[in-house]
């Protein structure tokens, strides 16, 4: 049976287009949609409207990306994974997943609770809890502020005195404060990992002049030194598995003292600057991961040990 997949995009960028290109060769029938284009309708079978599957569902949704909007907007689109995922329809990543990977302070959460090496975090409400924050830990390093929300190295800053704060209306009254690692550089370097499906699919240095190493401000794709990408790989497989993603891009920083530490979980991530260092195409890898997890729930069960033992031999 041609295995029907559903791509959550919210613009037409090429890594969509790439993802439904391999799905399609692979014999999968797509459909490209804005998450905000699906909408709860309890007068239909399945309780959801889904533009190109009639009262019928996906045999999967691989989500691309999900546009900013209201709280309202955002709770909703969320909540309409949340019910594919109740139909039992695999959902790459799950609203869990998103949900724990947007807000950074959860993510640092289920990451130190999974015993994986991140830098001490706190987030707080309101400028008084971060002063007093700022007061003690700044007595043994700089901290570094960042959105709750954000991605691509917008809005980090330095905090060196309690005057770097901002105020409370720039960052809507949260405050997520980590301590800076110091590294070598400049140069500077860190790493970011591709998991999907419980392996690492590709991985590259970023290097800048600038200390936020992120590639849109002009950080440079490398291949990273062999000798790292054993530890590499096992902390990004492990920190992926920490929030529950089908796949995801892992931000880990080599400390100056040697030590690797996982920043941040990506459950959404770009590859246009990986895919440049990288040996493998991540869009083909991400198609035939999905479409061998969909193949494996729907086969009978006397089969699947045989298919993964000639997996495993071949």
């Amino acid at each position: 049976m041609t295995p029907r997949i559903l791509i959550v995009s919210d613009n037409s960028e090429a890594r969509s287009k790439g993802l439904a290109q391999s799905l399609r060769g692979r014999g999968a029938t797509v459909v490209t949609v804005p998450l905000a284009s699906l909408a709860f309708d309890t007068d239909r079978p399945n309780g959801l409207t889904i533009p190109g599957f009639g009262d019928g569902l996906p045999d999967a949704v691989l989500v691309r990306s999900v546009a900013a909007g209201s709280f309202e907007a955002i709770t909703r689109r969320l909540g309409v994974l949340h019910a594919l995922g109740r139909l039992s329809v695999p959902v790459w990543n799950s609203a869990q997943a998103i949900e724990r990977c947007v807000d950074k302070s959860m993510t640092t959460f289920l990451l130190q609770q999974a015993g994986l090496p991140t830098p001490p975090t706190f987030a707080v409400e309101g400028r008084a809890a971060a002063e007093e924050i700022a007061a003690r830990e700044l007595a043994r390093t700089r901290l570094v502020l960042k959105p709750l929300f954000g991605a691509q190295g917008r809005g980090i800053r330095m905090i060196a005195s309690l005057s770097d704060l901002p105020s409370p209306a720039e960052i809507n009254d949260v405050y997520y404060l980590q301590h800076y690692v110091p590294r070598v550089g400049p140069p500077f370097r860190d790493f970011r990992v591709f998991v999907c499906a419980g392996k690492v699919v590709a991985m590259m240095s970023r290097r800048g002049e600038d200390w936020i190493t992120n590639v849109n401000r002009g950080a440079v794709p490398e291949k990273p030194s062999t000798h790292a990408e054993d530890d590499l790989a096992a902390l990004a497989i492990a920190a992926a598995a920490a929030v529950g993603a089908d796949f995801a891009g892992v931000d880990i920083l080599p400390a100056q003292d040697g030590r690797l530490l996982v920043l941040e979980v990506n459950s959404m991530p770009a590859w246009s600057g990986l895919q440049t260092v990288a040996a493998v195409n991540i869009a083909d890898a991400i198609a035939e991961a999905l479409l061998e997890f969909v193949a494996a729930r729907t086969e009978p069960s006397s089969v699947r040990p045989h298919r993964m033992a000639a997996r495993a031999n071949s």
